[in-house]
């Protein structure tokens, strides 16, 4: 009989859990949202004369790179070129 008594309860337990689980994924869902507006107002966005900065000094560097490249490239076709041409 016991038995019986717990195995109604538990099914009792589960219906109220599953009714719970549905409440707790909107509330962790609510939760998320919550701590992304909490994590955006963390956010340190940086100035305009920063942004003028970086911008400047990724220009700068891609250019030198690109430089770089382009003498290898010409350095690298010329010692091919000669090799080649020896034989």
């Amino acid at each position: 009989m016991e038995e019986t008594k717990v195995v109604s309860s538990s099914s009792k337990t589960s219906a109220k859990k599953k009714a719970k689980s549905k409440d707790g994924v909107f509330a962790k869902i609510a939760n998320f949202f919550t701590g992304v507006k909490a994590e955006f107002g963390k956010i340190i966005w940086p100035t305009k004369d920063d942004i003028i900065k970086q911008t400047t000094a990724v220009v700068v560097v891609s250019a030198i790179c690109c430089a770089l490249i382009a003498v290898l490239d010409i350095v690298f076709e010329y010692g091919v070129n000669f090799i080649t041409s020896i034989f």
